[in-house]
């Protein structure tokens, strides 16, 4: 199928997991696509993964100054911009009595200032229509311990969806949320914790999802796929939880 055939898209945190299964099959859908991430060996191995077919921009997520080169680069590169995928994000858990002002300023900038900024940045050269996908979370709405700030960012984004909805549906963009639950992607390797660690904390949560397993990357882009295609434009400001029922 070619549902996004001749659309061009912008997809933040392209190099792996839920992002990078995201540009694959926008690709496959006849987008064309290009990818952000802040290290140029994952955006080099992201390419070769893509065939070479994308375009790559190394881009801090969190730096205001960068979503608005990001967005000048984007606008040389494909004059307008029909999708925009905000994906790039960070987990950090700590319990509450252990966060300090720099970590919370750093989840704060890439999960939410960023996001909030590049979408402002790129409103010039948003086509009419358009879609925006914010790649929000479970955690908003389930109490899992030390994900205090981690959930309160995703939080904001899923409200988010709602509000730039209302502020710019008049502008043909579209903007929605998909909240997955665990997900099999390398973000859960880069918590910090130990192999054995990492085992028990992903068996616990496993057992918490009533489908009694993770989900995978592929399943939340195709998601994001409908979302971002004609076959949506009805779908506005609303949040998809892709979560195997944790949040009932």
């Amino acid at each position: 199928m070619e549902r996004l055939k001749g659309k061009r898209a912008l997809i933040t945190g392209g190099t792996s997991g839920i992002g990078l299964e995201t540009a694959r099959q926008f690709l496959a859908e006849g987008a064309r696509v290009a990818i952000t991430g802040r290290n140029p060996e994952t955006l080099a191995t992201a390419l070769n993964a893509l065939g070479g077919e994308a375009l790559v921009f190394e881009s801090d997520a969190a730096n205001i100054a960068e979503q608005k080169k990001l967005a000048e680069q984007i606008g040389e590169a494909f004059g307008t911009l029909d999708i925009l995928v905000a994906n790039a994000g960070i987990v950090e858990m700590r319990p509450m009595g252990q966060w300090d002002e720099a970590a919370f300023d750093r989840s704060i900038g890439i999960n939410l200032k960023g996001p909030f900024f590049l979408i402002q940045e790129l409103l010039p050269i948003f086509a009419n229509p358009a879609s925006i996908v914010l790649m929000a979370s479970v955690n908003a709405h389930i109490g899992m311990a030390n994900t205090s700030v981690y959930g309160a960012t995703k939080a904001a984004l899923a409200s988010l969806a709602r509000t730039l909805s209302g502020e710019l549906v008049s502008q043909g963009i579209r903007v929605n949320a998909i909240s997955p639950g665990p997900i099999a992607t390398p973000l859960y390797g880069k918590l910090g914790l130990p192999e054995a660690d990492m085992k028990h904390v992903a068996a616990s949560i496993q057992n918490q999802v009533p489908v009694k397993r993770f989900g995978e990357a592929i399943e939340v882009a195709k998601a994001v796929v409908f979302l971002a295609s004609d076959e949506a434009p009805f779908t506005v400001g609303s949040e998809l939880l892709m979560d195997g029922g944790l949040a009932l």
